[in-house]
């Protein structure tokens, strides 16, 4: 069954089972747990069987920790940024070489127990390097440790998003004075670095650019062995980065492209000579989410129709506040959760918060929304409602998870239950 049939089947049936409730549940996120488990199969038949690939799940995509559960059952390690998302990774079931620490300002403790729970670290900086040769001086550790470099090789359409620009402030820019040298001396003085890692940028960055940055990486890591005599670097970290189409319901780029564009520019990646680790968010989430809302009321201004909702910037606050470069699909659906048919008429889709920026999308040609009907923002199952905005006190909303039986019912797993007033006044 489709991805859409899915979605219309859980919407109603998520009204029958009071989960989109006018009073007690008038927002509510939910996760395709089928969806999931067809991208991450994508993601895997996308790259050769002979290579040694490990892929790891960007937390900070969505770190609900039934999620990462999941994700973990379909055999995926985790990359973290943060401790917060390592303690969530952790909960979730992953262990030592399963995990994969990315943060630019990882602690001296927070290094300290990853070395020795054999976490997998990438190195943002020369001073985290020396702080990395202090801990490793007074312990071993069979973590595999890598540099992230910065191949400097330019943004994207979204500049927040692109992290190899000469500037960003991930990694160690590789084409800056003397960096190259430092850091050709600094593997070849230490075995033990056996990884290099490379984050292009995410949303907004081309397959072409993402893997002109792999390729200046993989060249690197080719010099490092010709000079050492050996194989010393035997692992590249390709990171993520493969755009979500926002703006319908096909997923393209595959990740299928994405290994063609890696293919053709850094074919040694490929000859079997290195392990090889991705770290993809969004492109697995994204699409397999969606937030679902009643809608309150409606009313008219300057001849415009208004949809007031209850999903608003709380939710999705990059497209409220950025509608230009993060636009969302919403389809509308009736009070019993059918979906609602009718000519196209223009609408602004507006959420709770109390600005008037707070829609989520403007002059949308929508069928005619009546109060009580249901708006979804569709391809929302990654950076938002798992990472909600805290204005005007907005409880976060309850995360279902949902299933097909055999049957063909549609069944529900509660990921994330709503937030309560009690525990809104003590944060």
């Amino acid at each position: 069954m489709q991805r859409v049939e899915r979605r219309n089947l859980a919407v109603q049936a998520a009204v029958k089972q009071g989960l989109l409730d006018q009073d007690d549940a008038p927002l509510a996120a939910f996760v395709d747990l089928a969806g999931i488990a067809e991208s991450v199969s994508a993601l895997r038949s996308a790259w050769p069987d002979e290579l040694q690939v490990r892929h790891a799940f960007a937390a900070k995509a969505n770190p609900i920790v039934p999620v990462l559960r999941e994700l973990r059952k379909l055999g995926m390690s985790c990359e973290v940024a943060s401790a917060g998302e390592l303690a969530q990774a952790r909960a979730a079931g992953f262990r030592g070489a399963e995990l994969v620490f990315d943060s630019p300002a990882k602690s001296r403790r927070e290094l300290e127990q990853a070395l020795a729970e054999g976490v997998a670290i990438n190195i943002d900086n020369f001073q985290e390097l020396a702080r990395v040769d202090d801990i490793l001086s007074l312990r071993s550790s069979t973590s595999d440790i890598g540099i992230r470099i910065n191949p400097q090789t330019g943004s994207g359409s979204i500049e927040a998003l692109s992290t190899a620009s000469r500037t960003s402030k991930f990694g160690i820019a590789l084409d800056d004075e003397g960096n190259r040298t430092t850091l050709l001396e600094a593997y070849l003085a230490r075995p033990w670095l056996r990884w290099m890692h490379v984050h292009v940028g995410s949303q907004g960055v081309p397959l072409r650019l993402t893997a002109r940055g792999v390729a200046r990486v993989v060249e690197f890591a080719e010099e490092i062995n010709a000079r050492a005599g050996v194989r010393q670097v035997t692992g590249i970290d390709v990171g993520g980065g493969l755009s979500v189409n926002f703006g319908g319901d096909d997923d393209s780029p595959r990740f299928h492209d994405h290994v063609a564009e890696l293919m053709a520019a850094a074919p040694a990646l490929f000859r079997g000579g290195y392990q090889v680790v991705t770290e993809f968010g969004r492109s697995l989430l994204a699409k397999n989410g969606f937030i679902a809302a009643r809608v309150e009321y409606t009313k008219s201004a300057g001849g415009r129709r208004i949809a007031i909702t209850h999903a608003g910037s709380q939710v999705a606050m990059r497209t409220t506040m950025v509608p230009e470069q993060w636009p969302l699909r919403v389809a509308a659906y009736d009070q019993l959760g059918r979906p609602r048919l009718g000519t196209p008429v223009k609408q602004d889709i507006a959420g709770p918060c109390c600005f008037a920026g707070d829609l989520v999308a403007g002059g949308r040609g929508l069928p005619l929304l009546e109060q009580g009907d249901i708006v979804t923002l569709l391809d929302t199952g990654a950076y938002y409602f798992s990472a909600p905005y805290r204005y005007n006190s907005l409880p976060e909303p309850a995360v279902h998870g949902f299933d097909l039986t055999e049957d063909g019912d549609v069944a529900f797993t509660l990921l994330r239950r709503a937030e309560t007033v009690e525990e809104l006044i003590g944060r």
